[in-house]
């Protein structure tokens, strides 16, 4: 059989697939006998130590049981993982974790609509002006939308989080994508407050410095009624669980709700935006 020389410095999922094929070799199998290993065969092993396939959760998970590497600093899932979430900013794949098992979201943004609210065409044209300025690949950007889109399926499950929402006026003021995509996910929004388990609001301009959020944050209530809250910065995501911070944050939280326009209200400046 001929061996392929990789290059580990091509992608992360080269490097992943040369990480792969050296612990192999180390071990002096063959790929037909990692194969017998992990449950696939030997061609889809050899197709992932070449990047012709990318690896995928169960393959990195079954990876890890054949070489010992579960749950360690060098496991394959979280080399998995993080070329999953390269797109994504530090930080913030493990909020997603607690995301998709929370009962109670509530969301602050600032300029931009809230992702679990984006439609596509309005996502895309985001990750499309990062492609622009050359912060992101258009690869990343695609798999920015993808990730938005899986964290969006839980609030059309059988039993959905409860969302509430405020959103700074910025939000809906701000042209994205032009005034098709900025029309749809405006009418969008106004689907979403007629949810059953939604609360919409906006933050008008004019309660100035009643505003107690100058940036994004979300916070999560989980099953065992914990709390988790994220915030970002331009360069990384902050995850705090159970802190003064949390409680804190959920005390202005309920400040910005009692300043921010009734749903209604809200609802009606949308619709003549």
């Amino acid at each position: 059989m001929n061996r392929n020389e990789l290059n580990p410095d091509a992608s992360p999922q080269a490097a992943y697939g040369a990480r792969l094929r050296s612990l192999r070799e180390a071990r002096g199998w063959t790929q037909e006998e990692l194969a017998g290993r992990t449950g696939y065969s030997g061609v889809h092993v050899s197709a992932v130590e070449n990047g012709r396939k990318p690896p995928t959760l169960r393959f990195s998970r079954s990876a890890d049981g054949a070489f010992g590497t579960a749950g360690t600093a060098d496991a394959f899932e979280r080399q998995y993982r993080e070329i999953k979430h390269g797109a994504l900013l530090q930080g913030f794949p493990e909020y997603v974790k607690y995301e998709g098992r929370a009962v109670e979201i509530r969301l602050f943004e600032i300029g931009i609509i809230p992702g679990l609210l984006q439609t596509p065409e309005y996502a895309r044209a985001l990750a499309g002006g990062d492609v622009r300025r050359g912060t992101i690949t258009p690869e990343q950007a695609a798999e920015r939308v993808a990730v938005l889109a899986e964290r969006q399926a839980m609030l059309v499950r059988s039993r959905p989080p409860t969302l509430l929402v405020v959103m700074d006026e910025s939000c809906i003021r701000r042209p994205v994508g032009g005034a098709e995509v900025m029309s749809e996910q405006l009418h969008h929004l106004v689907e979403v407050a007629e949810l059953p388990n939604s609360m919409l609001q906006i933050a008008p301009y004019h309660i100035g410095e009643r505003r107690p959020f100058n940036l994004p944050i979300n916070l999560l209530t989980l099953p065992d009624r914990s709390m988790v809250a994220y915030a970002e910065s331009q360069a990384r995501g902050h995850l705090d669980r159970e802190s003064t911070f949390v409680v804190s944050a959920l005390s202005a939280y309920h400040q910005l709700q009692a300043e921010a326009l009734s749903q209604t209200e809200s609802v009606a400046m949308i619709k003549q935006v």
